[in-house]
């Protein structure tokens, strides 16, 4: 799991079954400063983030298997919304 910026979102006309009803989003990686790190990657959202937000990404589909089945084809699930981040 880490920790990513929404950056905005990603608008699909055709989708896998099994994403239908999803947001796509567009995240950028954040280090634990804060920072950004890495190239932007795709999001499946399930929480309801928005631009702006930060969230728990986890990198594992098992959320979206459960509740779509084996084939659901995505790897970065947005599984939670954080309101702060202490250190």
């Amino acid at each position: 799991m880490f920790l990513a910026r929404i950056d905005g979102t990603v608008t699909s006309t055709i989708k896998h079954p099994t994403l239908e009803g999803y947001r796509l989003l567009i995240g950028q990686r954040l280090e634990a400063s804060g920072q950004t790190s890495g190239e932007p990657m795709l999001l499946v959202d399930m929480v309801g983030a928005r631009r702006g937000c930060t969230v728990l990404v986890t990198t594992d589909n098992e959320p979206l298997r459960a509740a779509k089945g084996n084939t659901a084809p995505a790897r970065l699930i947005v599984v939670g919304i954080v309101d702060e981040v202490s250190q």
